[in-house]
This record gives structure tokens, C-alpha cells and sequence, in this order.
């Protein structure tokens, strides 16, 4: 059996790939009042995205993510501006199905371009490294050090910028903000660019990340950058934690329990203020 300290590492680098969609996650639900489901698969249009000019124009993988990402925040942008920005006067609740039925149809275009197979970047194999018995891969280690200088990144923008200001103002009261003349509707639109990637790619990809996205953005308190980056670090060791005593086809469960034991003692997150 692998030592826990792989399970920990492999941990750490699932909450770097969670890291970015939740926090993406949590500041739209805070920004809009409303859960995104369209994120998860966001991630699955960027994956694709990379993948077709990496395979089809032979794009070195880190051109290809810089592509991904733009190409990623221009469908989120436009999708905000066609299915959400007409319906945002209605309840929460419409924004949420319309969200759900936006998910649908981005996941069975990139099914009618792609189809179901699984694909793979092209990228140059190399050997894992090993340190006293832990397994540690090249790609794991870039994984790790992209989410940490993005989210460096993202917190920057937020305190620091005046874009980020407003949008920070805007998720705490939209309505001051709007009298207060900050052009709401274009701060919501930038706040869809902060979503990440991953290396598997499916159809499915983003349905199969959105219960761990919405998990840590749950355990790290709704509106909380920092605290969605916790949420995934912790939400990503247990998932990986949980397959020593249970199968790993079962370890999307943790994300469920998480959500149920936090909205039974904690509503308001780790990070989050009662209000």
C-alpha cells in the first residue's frame, strides 16, 4: 500500500486542479445570487479547446493552455451575454435551470464535434521523480505551481485593482453599487475568466468536476476567494484519502457529504461571515 504522504500529495494537486473553478464557482454564485452549473463544464470547452490545437496544429501544451484559457473565458462571456444577462432580473432559481440547460448544450456540442472517446494531450513522456518513497510527476508539479501563481493572481485583483473592487462591491450589494455608478454589467462578464483546467480529457469532464467544485466552494464560504481555494485543497486530500477504505469509483461521494455536513453546522463555510 502507498504511504498516506502520497495520498496527501495526490491530494494537494487534485484541490490545485479544483482550486480555480471554485473560486470561479463561489464569486459568480456571491456576484450573480445564483449557482453557475455551466462552470464544470467551461473546463470541459478549455480542455477541448487545448486539445484541438495541440493535436491539430501541433501547439506546444503551454501555448495550447494560454489558447484553452482565452478561448474558455470568451464561450463564458459570451454565454453570460445570450442565456444569463436576459434573465437576470428573475429568481435565482430560473438563472439555475437556465445554467443547467446551458451545461447541456455546450456538453453535447463539444459530442457533436469531438464525440465520446478519451483523448489525450500530446506531450513528451517523463519519468516521475522520487523523494523518500513519494511519487511525484512532472505534470503534478506544474499543476501545483500554475494554481498557486494564479491564485496569487486572482487575490491581487480582487484587493488591488479598481475592476476588482467593483466586483467585489457589487457581490456585497449590487444595488448601492449600480447607484453608486459602477458598471455592473461589465464587472460580471471579467468574473467568468477565472476558471482552470485539467489534463483528462472527456465529454464528461465537467459533469464529474461540478460536485467537487460546488463542494469547495461550500466548505470555504460562498463569495470567499480564499476560502474556495481552501475548500478545494481540503475537498481534494479527502477525496483521495477516501479511496484507502473505500473504491475510487465511489469517491465523488466525499463531495456530497461535504456539502450535507457543512449545510447542517456550517451554512456560512469555513471563511464565511453569519449573517
Amino acid at each position: 500500500m502507498p504511504p498516506i504522504a502520497q495520498y496527501l500529495f495526490n491530494g494537494l494537486v487534485t484541490g490545485g486542479i479544483l482550486a480555480l473553478p471554485s473560486v470561479a464557482f463561489s464569486l459568480l454564485w456571491k456576484l450573480l445570487r445564483f449557482p453557475n452549473f455551466a462552470v464544470g463544464t467551461y473546463l470541459t470547452i478549455g480542455a477541448f479547446a487545448a486539445f484541438a490545437v495541440n493535436h491539430g496544429l501541433g501547439w506546444r501544451i503551454a501555448w495550447a493552455w494560454l489558447w484553452a484559457c482565452g478561448v474558455t473565458g470568451a464561450v463564458a462571456w459570451g454565454t453570460d451575454r445570450v442565456a444569463f444577462r436576459p434573465l437576470r432580473d428573475r429568481r435565482p432559481f430560473a438563472l439555475a435551470i437556465a445554467s443547467i440547460g446551458v451545461a447541456f448544450v455546450l456538453e453535447n456540442g463539444v459530442r457533436f464535434i469531438w464525440g465520446n472517446d478519451y483523448r489525450s494531450y500530446d506531450v513528451p513522456v517523463t519519468r516521475a521523480l522520487v523523494w523518500h518513497g513519494l511519487r511525484v510527476g512532472r505534470e503534478q508539479l506544474a499543476i501545483l505551481g500554475v494554481a498557486v501563481v494564479l491564485m496569487l493572481l486572482v487575490q491581487g485583483f480582487l484587493g488591488r485593482t479598481r475592476l476588482g473592487i467593483a466586483m467585489r462591491a457589487s457581490a456585497d450589494n449590487p444595488l448601492l453599487a449600480r447607484v453608486k455608478g459602477l458598471p455592473t454589467e461589465r464587472i460580471i462578464g471579467p468574473a467568468s475568466v477565472f476558471l482552470g483546467l485539467d489534463t483528462t480529457i472527456d465529454p464528461l469532464l465537467g459533469t464529474g468536476l461540478i460536485i467537487a467544485v460546488f463542494a469547495a466552494a461550500i466548505l470555504g464560504g460562498i463569495g470567499s476567494a480564499p476560502g474556495a481555494l481552501l475548500g478545494a485543497l481540503v475537498v481534494g486530500v479527502m477525496e483521495e484519502a477516501s479511496t484507502l477504505v473505500i473504491p475510487p469509483t465511489y469517491k465523488s461521494a466525499v463531495g456530497f457529504a461535504i456539502i450535507l455536513v457543512m449545510l447542517l453546522v456550517r451554512p456560512q463555510g469555513l471563511a464565511g461571515a453569519r449573517s
